[in-house]
Parts: structure tokens; C-alpha cells; sequence
């Protein structure tokens, strides 16, 4: 039987709007399909590897949780990260979390924090006149691999403008909502194995899809031959369904 460790970092810092949703999530996709399943907490001063986990979460956070986890993810963990990105560990960051594994991003305040760098990315604050990005989101995921797949929905909250460089591939083109910064309808990004996004509420289970992926992608690493059974997603599916109907009906 195939075991499965998820490594859930900051889960005390790192954790608003139900982010703690998409550990849940991946856990009972494995435990549903009878697989063995490990969730290991990993917080302040503790080191990452490619060993550590098959998959990487962290959350989202406000600013000052966010200060006080840049120094920690960029110092401790960065260079682990950076080697267990590379080894083909799956990484999901959402918000406060996919801002950090960029390069720097810059508050309102003038504050920047340096981020880890593993994302060609930059996070800069909203321009005079631009209002906060916050609603529900329906996008069409558009990285290699993601074709047929239902559309993307979930719940953004974020001030910060995420630009995207020319390392990183869009995850997906939004529809309705704001995405990375509200100019050019790109949402998250993807490079590797590593999914960046703003999508809260929580994003892997209304796209449970997307968490299938990331199971399935860093358990091949060691494992290439394992793939998932499908499992009975009918309920998944109509909840997805009615939050794209409910965010379609919405003027953004």
C-alpha cells in the first residue's frame, strides 16, 4: 500500500479562510481510497527537504503573520524548498503563501519582505484608485495537463498586485473575479510541480480534481507508475457547480 505524507507548514501562522480545508482535503482523498496518509505539521525553525512530504501546503496569512514567517521560509526552509521543488515534491501555496515564493512583495505600508525566490513572481500593492480584489472566482485552468478539466472556482481576498515573470506558467485565465492582480486575467501560477493561487474557501475542495493532481504528481516522484482510483465525486461536483453558478450571477 502506498503511503502519502502531507507537510503542512505554519499551520498556526498560515491559516485563514479555511485554508486548513486542503490539508483536510487531501488527506480524506487518500484515506477514502484506502491508502496510508501522514500529515506532518512543520513550523518556525524547522528544516524541508525532498524527503520531508510528497506534498507541501501553506496558507494564507495577513501581513503580520506574513513578516513573521518571511525571514524562517527564506533562511531555513528556502534552500530545502528550492531542492525538493526541483526533486518533484508537489507544492500548493495559496495568497499570503504564493506571495512569499516569489521574489519580494511590498505592502501598502512601503514594507518589503524577500521572498523565497522559487517563483518568477512579484507582489506590489494596488495602485491609487484600485480597490481591494475580493469576491467569488470562476477561471479556466490553463497549464499542461489541466485540459478538459472543470473550470476552477473559489473565494479571493487580497490587496497585493501579483505580476507573473517569465518563469512561471498561468494556472489558469479567470472568467469572473480578479486573479493575480486585476489587469490581465491571469490566475496563481504553475512551475514544476509548484501551484501558487489566491483561491481561498478552500480551493482543493471545490476543485477536488486539482487535489488528485497534486496527490498523484508527488507521490510519481519516487512512485511513477502510481495513479489514483477514481473516486464517486457527484457531491463534489454539484458543489462546484453551484458556486460557479452563484459567482457568474455576481457583477464583478
Amino acid at each position: 500500500m502506498a503511503k502519502v505524507t502531507i507537510g503542512w507548514l505554519y499551520p498556526g501562522l498560515m491559516n485563514i479562510y479555511g485554508d486548513r480545508g486542503n490539508v483536510i482535503c487531501l488527506q480524506r482523498r487518500c484515506e477514502w481510497r484506502g491508502l496510508e496518509v501522514e500529515v506532518r505539521s512543520i513550523g518556525m525553525g524547522d528544516l524541508v527537504g525532498p524527503e520531508t512530504a510528497d506534498v507541501l501546503f501553506i496558507g494564507g496569512g495577513q501581513d503580520r503573520e506574513q513578516r513573521l514567517v518571511a525571514p524562517d521560509l527564506r533562511e531555513v526552509k528556502g534552500p530545502g524548498l528550492r531542492e525538493a521543488a526541483e526533486a518533484g515534491v508537489a507544492v500548493l501555496v495559496v495568497c499570503g503563501g504564493y506571495q512569499l515564493l516569489g521574489h519580494e512583495y511590498r505592502d501598502a505600508d512601503g514594507t518589503v519582505l524577500e521572498g523565497v525566490g522559487l517563483l518568477d513572481l512579484h507582489t506590489e500593492p494596488a495602485r491609487p484608485g484600485e480597490r481591494r480584489i475580493i469576491g467569488n472566482v470562476v477561471a479556466e485552468a490553463a497549464f499542461p495537463g489541466s485540459e478538459g478539466r472543470p473550470r476552477l472556482v473559489g473565494f479571493e481576498n487580497h490587496g497585493g498586485r501579483t505580476i507573473l515573470g517569465q518563469g512561471c506558467q498561468p494556472l489558469a485565465r479567470v472568467v469572473r473575479g480578479g486573479g493575480n492582480n486585476g489587469r490581465d486575467r491571469w490566475e496563481g501560477c504553475v512551475h514544476r510541480n509548484v501551484f501558487g493561487t489566491y483561491l481561498h474557501g478552500s480551493v482543493l475542495p471545490k476543485n477536488a480534481w486539482l487535489a488528485d493532481l497534486l496527490i498523484e504528481r508527488g507521490v510519481r516522484r519516487r512512485d511513477p507508475g502510481f495513479a489514483l482510483e477514481p473516486l464517486d465525486d457527484s457531491l463534489e461536483l454539484t458543489a462546484r457547480d453551484s458556486a460557479e453558478r452563484r459567482a457568474l450571477s455576481v457583477r464583478w
